[in-house]
């Protein structure tokens, strides 16, 4: 089990608005705020989100590169999938693979696939038979 993962972000701003829409939907609950960060806490398991200082923030963040390349949470239905994918578009953010969704991660998942303000991609995903 994870006890908790933390991200140096950006925006700080942008990266809340982001995750304040997303993560409530999949059974997170705000954790944790201070003025450099923040986090959400689903049971044991956290994710901490911090404001990355602006002598590292040129360098930038890229999924293809060596590093973290996505996170993927489970989601208890397709149905889930199908309202977490209007909640985001509804809030603005830009849904991956159009052309395949919601089969993009293969005939065996039943996923949607957005990218954080940073472009770090998250998945929200059925395995299997997609109920």
């Amino acid at each position: 089990m994870i006890h908790h993962i933390e991200l140096n972000v950006s925006n700080l701003k942008l990266t809340r608005k982001f995750y304040d829409s997303l993560l409530p939907l999949l059974g997170y609950h705000q954790f944790q705020d201070w003025s450099e960060g923040f986090s959400y806490r689903k049971d044991k398991e956290y994710i901490v989100f911090v404001q990355t200082p602006p002598e590292y923030l040129e360098a930038g963040y890229h999924r293809k590169a060596a590093g973290l390349n996505h996170i993927a949470f489970h989601a208890p239905s397709s149905l889930e999938v199908d309202a977490i994918t209007a909640k985001m578009r509804q809030s603005g953010i830009s849904i991956l693979y159009q052309d395949r969704h919601p089969y993009a991660g293969g005939a065996e998942t039943y996923a949607v696939f957005m990218e954080d303000p940073d472009r770090l991609k998250i998945e929200v995903a059925v395995w299997g038979s997609g109920d």
